[in-house]
């Protein structure tokens, strides 16, 4: 039996929070399905069907977490800050239902980018020892501008957490997102801007990928279950964030209308 829509949840939550919610419930358990059967099967393949590299060995299948890891840590960043922009447009445009969601949804992406960051540069250190002769080095432009990302994505969180009044927090942690999208452009073309222990590009849109088709593949599918995994989580903490945002974090799920139809 549904437990009635409480008085307070019918006042406080709007019809858009409400479809965004509603949205999340949905999508979380299909991204965890696709997460885990792409990650099962990219595992496989990395450890079975993919052969050892002809100058490192078996070492290079930590390209299949570092890789993946490093796409994520920008690509979140990237969604991060479009939701920021577009939150401050919105405010700007006094729609303030879609400028509170998508504040919500830039800060629920923060901690899974900051893991994949932190992913990236612990598997770069164990690729780096074996293949470079050292698991780090500062004038690295590659290695420290990935750093700093981290640190981006550690001040965004923290600067979150700080500030108790959650519109200030909203406009405060927008801005810092998008004055760090700068580090993006510096992450990529690093390589190619400045001589680094880096390799450079394995993969680009006008040439076919530096590696075997069975490498590649193994690799695209790692990069997909990470993608999943990334949705799933961030859409879990953005329904939860969304509930205490409203007030209504301590509320039973079934409390929560269901959609009619």
């Amino acid at each position: 039996m549904e437990t009635p829509l409480p008085e307070k949840l019918s006042a406080s939550m709007d019809e858009k929070s409400l479809a965004a919610w509603r949205f999340a419930e949905k999508a979380v358990p299909r991204f965890w399905q696709a997460a885990a059967f792409s990650g099962v099967g990219g595992l496989y393949a990395a450890f079975f069907a993919v052969l050892p590299d002809a100058r490192h060995g078996n070492v290079f299948r930590i390209i299949f977490l570092h890789v993946p890891a490093s796409w994520m840590s920008l690509f979140i960043y990237l969604c991060m800050a479009f939701w920021a922009g577009w939150g401050l447009f919105s405010a700007k445009r006094e729609c303030f239902a879609d400028s509170r969601l998508s504040h919500v949804m830039s800060s629920a992406l923060a901690p899974t980018g900051a893991l994949f960051t932190f992913l990236s540069l612990w598997t770069g250190a164990l690729w780096g020892k074996p293949s470079w002769g050292t698991w780090w080095v500062w004038w690295d432009a590659r290695l420290v501008s990935e750093l700093i990302l981290l640190f981006m994505y550690a001040g965004i969180i923290s600067l979150r957490s700080a500030v108790d009044d959650p519109r200030r927090a909203d406009k405060a942690v927008a801005l810092l997102t998008l004055v760090g999208l700068v580090n993006i452009p510096v992450i990529y073309f690093s390589v190619r801007w400045w001589t680094t222990l880096h390799q450079g590009y394995s993969i680009t849109l006008t040439r076919p990928p530096a590696m075997a088709p069975a490498a590649f593949w193994t690799l695209l599918l790692c990069v997909f279950a990470c993608a999943m995994y990334t949705a799933a989580v961030s859409l879990t903490r953005f329904g939860n964030l969304l509930l205490e945002r409203e007030g209504m974090a301590g509320w039973p799920r079934g409390a929560i209308p269901a959609e009619n139809g």
